[in-house]
């Protein structure tokens, strides 16, 4: 335990980095949160969670940071430490930019627990699993 008058340290700091980091994916401050990829931050770095900063980005709808993370080259089949993917974000957000998006890039929409598909039938949204049936999955 820390004396709260004591200097934090590497790990505290290297925490809230971290923190700060997925805070802007959350957000969408698309421009910040690539001022500090170009920095270091680790384009597919993870949380706790093991979420990636797109799967936080694309379950908060923000298409422009999905597109942006996407561009630089971000996985896209990433699947968490709840077995959930920026896919099952996106279909159960009901968003067919993002899904689109994501398809595009290469995501694996085969991966999760549940798919995408089965989250598109489980809450009756035909037109997401039209949209993942469309990329030929």
């Amino acid at each position: 335990m820390r004396d709260e008058n004591s200097e934090p340290t590497d790990v505290d700091l290297n925490a809230q980095i971290v923190d700060g980091v997925f805070d802007l994916a959350r957000v969408g401050a698309t421009d910040e949160l690539g001022e500090m990829i170009d920095a270091g931050v680790p384009l597919d770095i993870r949380n706790g969670r093991g979420d990636t900063l797109l799967i936080v980005a694309a379950y908060q709808q923000h298409g422009d940071t999905v597109a942006e993370l996407l561009r630089r080259g971000a996985d896209a089949s990433v699947v968490n430490g709840m077995g959930q993917t920026a896919i099952a974000c996106a279909v159960f957000r009901g968003n067919e930019e993002i899904l689109r998006a994501l398809l595009d890039a290469g995501a694996n929409p085969a991966l999760g627990t549940p798919t995408g598909v089965q989250i598109a039938d489980q809450f009756g949204m035909p037109r997401m699993r039209e949209v993942i049936e469309s990329y030929g999955a």
